[in-house]
C-alpha cells in the first residue's frame, strides 16, 4: 500500500514509517523540515506544513494517489493554563487538530472514488484524560477524537476506514517546545510534583520506544477489523480503563494517590 506518514521527521513519525517500509508498504514521509527524514529508508521525502493549504497541494501532488494517510505531525506545549499564550494555543489546534482535517478533506475524494482507503489518527492518551500543565495539547488531541469519531460515521461507508491511535508515554517523548512558554514561580510546587510522576506511569523499565506506536498502526492498517480508538501501551491500558470504570471523583482521587500528587 501506498502510504502517506505527516510530522515524520521524529519520534513516532519516524518509527512508524521505518515499521511500515520495513513491512514492505510504499511509505511517503513528510515534515516540515525535510532534512529531518534524511535517515529514513523509505519511497519518498516530501516537504509538509499542514497548517498550510498550499504546502499540503504541492505535498499530494507530488506523492499521487494514497491508499493510507497517517495523521501524526503534532505540536506539543507545558504551562499551567493560566499563562499559557493564547497564539501557541492557536498554533495546537492548527497542527494537532485542523491539521489532520485539511489532509483527510484532501484524500477522502480519491479514496471514496477507488473504494478503499484507512485514515489513521494519531491521538494520544491526553485525547481522553487531560493532565496538568498539558491542558492545550490535550483539548487539541480531544477535538481530534471528536473529529475522527464523526469522520468514522461519515466515510465507513463508502469503504474508508477510520482508526484514532492513543498511544501513552513513549521515549524520547514529544518535543514540547517550551522555551518561550511561561514558568510562573506559583506554579513550581506544580512543576515539581508533576515532574516526578513519570516512572509512576510508565513501570521500572521506563517509557517504551515509539516502535510500540509504529507496530500498533502497522496492525491497525493491515487488519480490516480494527476497532475505532486502539490504545498503546500498558500506561494507558491501566488509566483509560481506570478512567472508564470510574467517576469523576474516584478517578482524581486515585490517580493522585498512584502518582504522589498533594497539589
Amino acid at each position: 500500500m501506498r502510504i502517506l506518514v505527516t510530522g515524520a521527521g521524529r519520534a513516532i513519525g519516524a518509527a512508524t514509517a521505518t515499521v511500515l517500509a520495513q513491512a514492505g508498504h510504499e511509505v511517503i514521509a513528510t515534515a516540515r523540515d525535510v532534512s529531518l527524514l534524511s535517515d529514513l529508508d523509505v519511497a519518498m521525502k516530501l516537504p509538509l506544513d499542514v497548517t498550510n493549504e498550499a504546502s499540503i497541494d504541492a505535498c499530494l501532488a507530488a506523492a499521487g494517489p494514497i491508499d493510507v494517510l497517517v495523521n501524526n505531525a503534532a505540536l506539543g506545549g507545558s504551562a499551567p493554563l493560566e499563562t499559557f499564550p493564547l497564539d501557541h494555543i492557536r498554533q495546537m489546534f492548527e497542527t494537532n487538530s485542523l491539521g489532520p482535517v485539511r489532509m483527510a478533506q484532501k484524500v477522502i475524494p480519491g479514496m471514496r472514488e477507488r473504494g478503499h482507503g484507512v485514515i489513521v489518527n494519531v491521538s494520544s492518551i491526553q485525547g481522553r484524560v487531560a493532565t496538568p500543565l498539558e491542558g492545550p495539547y490535550a483539548a487539541t488531541k480531544f477535538a481530534l477524537e471528536a473529529f475522527s469519531e464523526s469522520l468514522h460515521y461519515e466515510v465507513g461507508h463508502f469503504g474508508i476506514r477510520v482508526v484514532i491511535v492513543e498511544p501513552g508515554y513513549t521515549a524520547p517523548g514529544m518535543k514540547m517546545n517550551n522555551d518561550h512558554l511561561p514558568h510562573p514561580d506559583a506554579y513550581q510546587g506544580l512543576y515539581d510534583q508533576w515532574g516526578d510522576t513519570d516512572s509512576k506511569v510508565t513501570g521500572e523499565g521506563g517509557r517504551p520506544g515509539p516502535e510500540i506506536v509504529g507496530n500498533a498502526i502497522l496492525n491497525a492498517i493491515t487488519d480490516g477489523a480494527t476497532p475505532l480508538r486502539v490504545r498503546v501501551g500498558a500506561d494507558t491500558e491501566m488509566i483509560l480503563g481506570a478512567r472508564t470504570a470510574m467517576d469523576d471523583a474516584t478517578f482524581e482521587s486515585t490517580m493522585r494517590a498512584v502518582l504522589g500528587l498533594t497539589w
